[in-house]
């Protein structure tokens, strides 16, 4: 078993009830009247944490720029297919971090039982014409910043997105510079943490990430760092970053099996936005001592399916992360980044029982977490892919 933390090696029983986890126990010795799935060869880890998706969008080309022609019942019929992609993958929580003008949250505050937990931030805070800006969350200004946050407060946000660059997706932004003046971006922070709300900042220019982490920011997503002449990560960025604890998401990821277009490859490189770059960055970051977390930007295009993450993990474990960190990202530290690991991201005595068996060790081969044997949501089982 992997808890989250570290591999116990060897037989290990874990006890569930009411949908928690009672205890867990090395060896294989169960007590009478306690009902057993034996999963030998398999190895259990808590269930994986996808720290960045879009439930709205359903994988297609373009989908965020449809969204706002969306019914409210097609969007509610599309985060729950996508949860339930998620869910075959063994993902059991994630952190939606873009909605149609609060589409998930309003899901959420209506969501039964058997789909997995959704922590959300309510449609991303841009600028008028900024990256994004037809998901319902333009504003300008430090006034309609702060009303924005307050806003997301009191639709029931986990968590505060704010679009501190622009992004390949939405054509004629700048990936290079910030949407937001540093008054801005500095009001939505402290707004945000008034109303007790950690903020992530969507940030791919180099000049928004030092923007973002001056402003006091929870959480970077993406972080490619980019300047006109290429990616820089040097290491006053690195000791800014694992000094004040920011978590970076990087959003590694894409579907092997679908080969992009060349125009778009093309327009990425452009941006700066190579396989390689976003490589270099990760493996700069993680050997500065950067908190990483794992999440996918699921949804956005058809190389970024719901469901991806384990595939997803194997980037991150090829950019020279160990196949411990690589888990602690999609598990433990993830949980501790969405503020749930009271909960979730563990195997442990109170925690939700949330659970992944895999067929092999991801710990000495990370494609094992493609292949799962069982997936528990709260102690009970749902059909594995």
């Amino acid at each position: 078993m992997f808890d989250g933390e570290r591999v116990l090696d060897g037989p290990v029983v874990v006890f569930v009830e009411d949908g928690r986890v009672l205890g867990v126990e090395r060896g294989t010795a169960v007590p009478d009247g306690w009902p057993t799935r034996d999963l030998p060869g398999g190895t259990l880890l808590p269930g994986l944490i996808d720290a960045h998706v879009h439930l709205c969008a359903d994988g297609t080309p373009g989908p965020l720029d449809r969204l706002a022609g969306h019914s409210a019942e097609r969007l509610d019929a599309t985060i729950e297919a996508s949860l339930r992609a998620h869910l075959a993958a063994g993902v059991t929580t994630v952190r939606d971090l873009g909605d149609q003008d609060g589409a998930v949250l309003s899901w959420s505050s209506r969501a039964t039982a058997g789909l997995p937990t959704v922590l959300g931030s309510g449609a991303p805070i841009t600028t008028p014409g900024g990256h994004c800006r037809t998901m319902g969350g333009a504003a300008r200004g430090v006034a309609e910043l702060r009303a924005a946050v307050r806003r997301r407060a009191g639709q029931g946000a986990h968590v505060v997105k704010i679009m501190g660059s622009g992004g390949v997706m939405t054509p004629g932004t700048d990936t290079m510079r910030p949407q937001f003046t540093d008054e801005e971006m500095r009001a939505a922070v402290a707004e945000a943490h008034a109303a007790g709300l950690p903020v992530t900042v969507h940030a791919h220019a180099l000049a928004a990430v030092r923007q973002a982490v001056d402003a006091g920011a929870d959480g970077i997503e993406h972080c490619t760092c980019l300047t006109p002449s290429g990616v820089r990560v040097d290491d006053d960025l690195l000791g800014a970053l694992a000094g004040a604890g920011v978590v970076v998401c990087p959003t590694l990821g894409s579907d092997p099996g679908f080969t992009v277009p060349p125009e778009i490859v093309a327009m990425a490189a452009r941006a700066g936005l190579t396989q390689e770059a976003l490589n270099e960055v990760v493996a700069r970051l993680h050997a500065g001592g950067v908190r990483l977390v794992a999440g996918t930007d699921a949804g956005i295009g058809p190389p970024k399916p719901h469901g991806l993450l384990p595939v997803a993990l194997r980037e991150y474990a090829g950019c020279g992360m160990p196949a411990t960190d690589v888990l602690a990202a999609a598990t433990s530290a993830a949980a501790a980044a969405c503020g749930v690991a009271d909960r979730k991201g563990f195997v442990r005595p109170g925690h939700d029982a949330d659970l992944l068996a895999v067929d092999g060790d991801p710990a000495t081969d990370i494609t094992a977490l493609a292949r799962p044997l069982a997936v528990y949501l709260a102690g009970t089982p749902v059909a594995a892919a």
